[in-house]
């Protein structure tokens, strides 16, 4: 498994980061382009997806990878 992705507000821009890295991996203009291009690495990565707003708290979070805990259905 891969390393998980933060979307994170920076100055005026929004940055891809992979934990633990002191650079981020992209910025961009939206947060939503952001969003995108984290996706893909964490679908790729096989990691999760940790979706901040701009005071820095998690909003969102989805996992791309081993699911410790599927749902059934």
């Amino acid at each position: 498994m891969g390393k998980n992705q933060h979307v994170t507000p920076k100055d005026d821009m929004w940055q891809v980061k992979g934990a633990g890295n002191s650079r981020a991996t992209s910025l961009h203009q939206t947060q939503q382009q952001a969003i995108n291009a984290a996706r893909d690495i964490a679908k790729n990565q096989k990691s999760e997806l940790f979706i901040h707003n701009r005071e820095g708290q998690i909003r969102e979070r989805n996992s791309y990878g081993n699911d410790s805990y599927p749902p059934k259905g």
